[in-house]
């Protein structure tokens, strides 16, 4: 996939604030590298799919994921959450998926 058909979108999840996941980033092309690379930098978990991050893209900025995308995305989360799970029963440095950062997940691809 060329950089122009990236695509990326970066969701936002308090437990105690939210209903459901936010979107609070998305965009194509440029934007999607940026979402991505700022995701990297820090330290934020990237789940690449290339038809959820499509999905995620035609949502508004700032409104909550529909319930028929909740299955798909705790899907993704619980991917995420298990995988630094993994890290920490290791011993490994899990600081690239710090608790912090489970609040949020980009999708992209």
């Amino acid at each position: 996939m060329s950089k122009s058909d990236t695509k990326a979108a970066a969701l936002k999840y308090d437990m105690s604030q939210d209903m459901a996941p936010v979107v609070i980033a998305s965009g194509y092309g440029s934007i999607a590298e940026q979402i991505i690379n700022i995701a990297e930098q820090r330290g934020i978990p990237v789940y690449r799919d290339d038809s959820i991050s499509s999905m995620l893209c035609m949502l508004d900025v700032g409104k909550s994921i529909p319930p028929d995308l909740y299955e798909i995305i705790a899907k993704v989360y619980s991917s995420i959450l298990s995988v630094a799970a993994k890290y920490r029963a290791g011993g490994a440095n899990a600081g690239d998926l710090s608790s912090d950062a489970m609040g949020e997940v980009v999708s992209g691809e």
